[in-house]
């Protein structure tokens, strides 16, 4: 259990290895990234801009000199694109000993496909993190002490349902709840992600985090796309009024990369009122996210629509 206070100046010392953030350019992902620098890892910043992964490269680098930095482009929402990056990483021989599962979109008003067709939520916030997953286990089974893959849900996830029979919004789209099924996805993910790990001696920890309700430009991404609108401004002011910076919404995501105490399967986040904001702690995990036939038919689909499998043996 976290306690109270954790900051990433209590996580271990991350020399010698690597780690992988995906929209690392900005919000949560720039903190998280930074962390990781802080703390000595080399850190692989995968983002679809370049020239805001650059601009973020650069921040970082002017407040850790030392640190070892890279961009490499990703996009989520492009299933070839996962490919092509995870195969660099996995060609180069060397270990990814971390993995932050980050980047996402938010509430898109009219429902929007990715390039491989699926809906722009699913596709982007959970199916990309699975192919990436999937795609780069050998070089996590690389790791030597164990790699860590953190998945990002959301208190979103309280409300959500898993819609097994209309997963893409092709029946009813809704943007909240194809926000929410997405993030649900992202944490029965990482437990089941767990589950497999345990099962077969994989050396990985899955952790689940959250941010809680941290201020970054998500909203500008999703709900309010630049047109305004009394719904994303009214969520703007709550965010700022009750929320939390990006980086101190980074702390549970940092916990669960790199803290000894972060629990294989555990979900960590905020532990202030509605877990809003506060003290890094675990984080409860809605009957939704427990369900394991839910579990296995949403692996089943994931495999059937990124076309990715998990290894389960290291490459040398």
């Amino acid at each position: 259990m976290a306690r109270r206070g954790w900051t990433i100046d209590d996580a271990p010392r991350l020399d010698g290895r690597r780690a992988v953030v995906t929209g690392a350019s900005g919000g949560l992902g720039f903190e998280t990234a930074l962390g990781l620098a802080r703390r000595g890892a080399a850190v692989v910043l995968a983002a679809r801009n370049p020239g805001k992964a650059e601009a973020a490269r650069r921040r970082i680098a002017a407040a850790v000199p030392q640190a070892e930095l890279r961009f490499a482009p990703l996009d989520l929402a492009d299933l070839s694109s996962v490919t092509g990056f995870a195969e660099v990483l996995v060609a180069d021989g060397a270990a990814v000993d971390i993995l932050v599962n980050n980047a996402g979109v938010m509430a898109y008003p009219t429902r929007r496909t990715t390039r491989d067709g699926h809906e722009e939520q699913f596709g982007t916030n959970y199916l990309g993190h699975f192919a990436l997953t999937a795609r780069l286990m050998p070089a996590l089974l690389r790791a030597g002490r164990g790699a860590r893959v953190v998945s990002l849900a959301s208190l979103a996830h309280v409300q959500g349902r898993i819609a097994l029979d209309d997963l893409q919004g092709e029946r009813h789209y809704d943007p909240w709840t194809a926000y929410r099924q997405s993030k649900l996805a992202m944490l029965i993910f990482a437990r089941a992600l767990q589950a497999r790990a345990d099962a077969a001696g994989w050396p990985i920890r899955s952790v689940a985090a959250h941010p809680g309700w941290a201020v970054t430009d998500i909203i500008t991404n999703g709900p309010a796309e630049g047109r305004g609108g009394v719904k994303p401004a009214l969520m703007n002011l709550a965010f700022r009024l009750l929320g939390q910076s990006a980086a101190d919404g980074a702390l549970p995501i940092l916990y669960a990369a790199t803290a000894p105490d972060a629990a294989a399967g555990g979900y960590y986040g905020p532990t202030g009122r509605g877990e809003r904001t506060g003290p890094v702690g675990p984080s409860r995990v809605m009957p939704q996210a427990r369900d394991d036939a839910t579990a296995r038919a949403l692996w089943e689909a994931s495999e059937r629509s990124t076309g990715a499998r998990f290894e389960t043996e290291t490459r040398a």
